[in-house]
């Protein structure tokens, strides 16, 4: 914990890298794993081709895990503390794994979303974007207001790419980072899980927070903070 303390002490320069593990508190499961989301649901719901092919099938599920299920959820201590170690200077940006909008809640503002966020809609026919809040999910599939066209959520489906500009800012902090932490990530998605390599190739301390080991663990970590995201960054917190 000193050693964490110390680096985020005497770095200039501090990103933080989120995966699902630290949305796990305000009670979204991962995606994967013997609890996670793909073990109740078929994940071809979110293959781009199959939500073409059946728009109304694809939509119903959707709505049931994105809609339904996690929009009632709140930001927890984790997402809070980055929100604050932004305004007081420790933190330059947040870049996530995540789609649940939730670090925005918790009060961060520069958060680069790799995967996109399913708080937005995008039209597949026009490219119109409006929020999910305007949707009436009663009638799906969702179409466009202006064009009449299918709407997706507007998040990275399975076969399309990562978004241009999440994804050169994301790299574009790593490589400026002087300590990159890892929060609730295991290190399983790629291309995500670059980021924190490309931070480490330009010299970046690594501190990852996580309840046991990661991908990142052995080969990547130079400090590892077991436990909970939120215990752990409001001890952080405390000591700054």
């Amino acid at each position: 914990m000193e050693k964490a303390v110390n680096a985020l002490r005497n770095s200039k320069y501090t990103i933080a890298f989120t995966g699902a593990g630290i949305s796990v508190e305000s009670g979204i499961p991962p995606f994967r794993g013997e609890n996670g989301i793909w073990a109740k649901y078929d994940s071809q719901v979110l293959d781009l081709d199959y939500f073409h092919e059946n728009p109304k099938e694809s939509w119903s599920v959707i709505r049931e895990i994105f809609y339904d299920y996690f929009g009632v959820a709140q930001p927890n201590d984790a997402h809070k503390v980055l929100g604050r170690m932004e305004q007081q200077g420790l933190l330059k940006c947040v870049i996530t794994q995540n789609i649940d909008n939730l670090h925005q809640a918790g009060g961060s503002s520069v958060v680069y979303e790799f995967h996109g966020n399913s708080q937005r809609m995008v039209c597949t026919q026009c490219g119109h974007y409006f929020p999910s809040q305007d949707v009436n999910f009663q009638k799906l599939p969702v179409t466009c207001p202006k064009c009449s066209g299918l709407v997706k959520p507007d998040f990275t489906f399975f076969g399309e790419s990562i978004p241009t500009e999440a994804y050169a800012g994301s790299l574009e902090a790593a490589r400026n980072s002087e300590v990159c932490l890892i929060i609730g990530s295991l290190g399983e998605v790629m291309p995500a899980a670059m980021v924190p390599w490309e931070a480490k190739r330009n010299g970046a301390t690594i501190i990852e927070i996580n309840p046991k080991p990661s991908n990142f663990t052995g080969p990547l970590t130079d400090i590892h903070l077991v436990g909970k995201a939120s215990e752990v960054l409001l001890a952080l917190e405390q000591r700054l």
